[in-house]
C-alpha cells in the first residue's frame, strides 16, 4: 500500500515537471516558429533550447511511463 502512494506521488510530480519544460520549450518553439515565419535564419541557441527541452520531456515521459507500468503491476 504504502508503495502505491509513493508511486502515485512520483508520478504526479513527473507531470508536473512535464508541464514546466514544455512551458520552457514553448519560448524557444515561438522563437523559432517567428524566424520561419520571417524567412530569417533562427539563433543557434533557440534551435539547442529547443531540442534540449525536447529530450528533457521526452525522457521524462518515459520515466513517468516505467512508474505507470510499475503501479498497475501493483494493482
Amino acid at each position: 500500500m504504502f508503495q502505491k502512494g509513493k508511486l502515485k506521488k512520483a508520478i504526479n510530480a513527473s507531470r508536473k515537471k512535464i508541464t514546466v519544460l514544455e512551458q520552457k520549450r514553448t519560448r524557444s518553439q515561438a522563437a523559432l516558429v517567428y524566424a520561419l515565419l520571417n524567412h530569417t535564419t533562427p539563433s543557434d541557441s533557440d534551435i539547442e533550447f529547443f531540442n534540449q527541452f525536447t529530450v528533457q520531456i521526452d525522457n521524462e515521459r518515459n520515466h513517468m511511463h516505467e512508474l505507470m507500468a510499475e503501479l498497475e503491476k501493483l494493482v
